[in-house]
């Protein structure tokens, strides 16, 4: 199951309201959703965003340990 692009632009960070990038694993399937102010990844599961501060992951460095997709990156 892939996420809807369109999904993905209205999608923004929960605790910041900001812009999310999507981050894809190494067979190219999304992965996480990478908040970069807030430096936490949220993860994709069966397609799904799951969109919860709870179950987000903090990412220590600026740049994740998955490169983000090119072009999927969420305008606001």
């Amino acid at each position: 199951m892939s996420l809807d692009h369109r999904l993905i632009e209205l999608l923004v960070c929960p605790v910041c309201k900001g812009p999310l990038e999507l981050l894809r694993d190494t067979q190219l399937q999304p992965r996480e959703l990478l908040c970069p102010a807030d430096r936490l990844a949220f993860p994709v599961r069966d397609g799904l965003p799951v969109m919860l501060e709870s179950e987000a992951r903090a990412v220590d460095a600026p740049a994740a340990p998955l490169a983000p997709a090119a072009g999927d990156a969420a305008a606001v």
